[in-house]
C-alpha cells in the first residue's frame, strides 16, 4: 500500500520533469549554438557545452544582424515591442468600452451587436486577412506601425470576458453612482476600471503574447526591413537560397525573441492568476 502511494505521488513529478526536459533541451541546444562559431555548429556532432563566442555573437545579432538580412535584432525587437504593446493596450481599451456599452447602455439591437461580435470568432483568419489587407493598403498604412497595430486591436474574446465581468458587478453600484450625479464615463473611469484591474492585467498578458507571436499579418504588410518584427527577421535569416545560414546569429536572435514574453509572464503571473480566478468585487 505504501509503495503504491509513493508511486502515485512520484508519477506526476516524473511527468513534470519529463515535460520540462522536453521544453528546455531545445532551448539549451539553441543557447549552445548561439555561443559557438558556424564551423562548430556544422561539425557533427555539435558539442552541447557552451562556447566562447557568447558576447561576440549576441553583440553582432543586436547591433548588426545577419549578413543576408540587413536589420539588427535591436531594431526588430523595438518593432515587436511596439506592435505587441500597441495590440495589447488597443485591444483592452476597445474591448472595455465595447463591453461597457453593451452592459450599461440600453439601445436598440444591443444583443444583435454583441452576438455579431461573438460570431467573428467563428470566421477563420484566412477569410478576413485579404479584405483587411485591402483596407490597410487603400489607407496607405503598409510598412507602418499603424498598419501593424490597428487591424489587430479588436478582440471578440476580450469583449466577451469583460462583458461577463461587468455583468457580475452589482447593479446597486451603478445606481448609487447615478444618484450621486456621476456621468456614465465618470462611473466607468473612477469605479468600474479600478474594479477591473486584475482582469485587465490577465488580458494584457494574453494579448501581449498574442501580439508578440504574430507572424502572418506582419509578413503580409511589411516589405521594408526597418519594420521587420523578430519573427519575420528570423524567417528572412533562414531564406538564404544557396548561401550558408548563419546559425549562431539565428539562434542568438531566437533566444532574444523569447526574453520579453517570458519577462511579462514572470512579472505579471500573480495578477494573471488572480485575474483568471478572482472577480475581486
Amino acid at each position: 500500500m505504501v509503495e503504491r502511494s509513493l508511486a502515485k505521488r512520484a508519477a506526476p513529478h516524473l511527468f513534470l520533469i519529463l515535460a520540462i526536459a522536453v521544453i528546455l533541451i531545445p532551448v539549451w541546444v539553441a543557447f549552445v549554438a548561439s555561443t559557438r562559431t558556424l564551423s562548430d555548429i556544422l561539425a557533427a556532432p555539435m558539442s552541447l557545452l557552451p562556447g566562447t563566442h557568447l558576447v561576440e555573437n549576441y553583440v553582432r545579432a543586436l547591433v548588426h544582424g545577419s549578413d543576408n538580412l540587413g536589420a539588427s535584432a535591436l531594431t526588430m525587437l523595438q518593432n515587436s515591442l511596439i506592435m505587441a504593446l500597441g495590440i495589447a493596450v488597443g485591444k483592452i481599451a476597445v474591448s472595455l468600452l465595447a463591453a461597457f456599452a453593451i452592459v450599461y447602455f440600453d439601445f436598440r439591437l444591443r444583443k444583435f451587436c454583441f452576438w455579431t461580435i461573438i460570431v467573428t470568432l467563428m470566421l477563420p483568419v484566412e477569410i478576413r486577412i485579404m479584405p483587411t489587407y485591402k483596407v490597410v493598403a487603400d489607407l496607405h498604412m503598409l510598412d507602418s506601425y499603424w498598419g501593424l497595430i490597428l487591424p489587430m486591436i479588436v478582440s471578440a474574446t476580450a469583449v466577451f470576458l469583460f462583458r461577463q465581468f461587468f455583468m457580475s458587478v452589482p447593479r446597486e453600484i451603478a445606481e448609487a453612482s447615478q444618484i450621486d450625479g456621476s456621468s456614465p464615463m465618470t462611473f466607468f473611469r473612477r469605479i468600474l476600471l479600478p474594479m477591473t484591474r486584475t482582469p485587465i492585467a490577465a488580458m494584457f498578458v494574453i494579448q501581449f503574447i498574442y501580439g508578440w507571436n504574430q507572424y502572418l499579418w506582419p509578413l503580409l504588410i511589411t516589405t521594408k526591413q526597418s519594420y521587420y518584427t523578430l519573427l519575420i527577421g528570423i524567417n528572412r535569416m533562414l531564406a538564404v537560397a544557396d548561401a550558408q545560414v548563419e546559425w549562431q546569429i539565428v539562434m542568438a536572435t531566437t533566444l532574444i525573441a523569447m526574453i520579453p514574453p517570458i519577462l511579462v509572464v514572470l512579472f505579471m503571473q500573480r495578477q494573471f492568476v488572480t485575474g483568471m480566478t478572482d472577480t475581486e468585487k
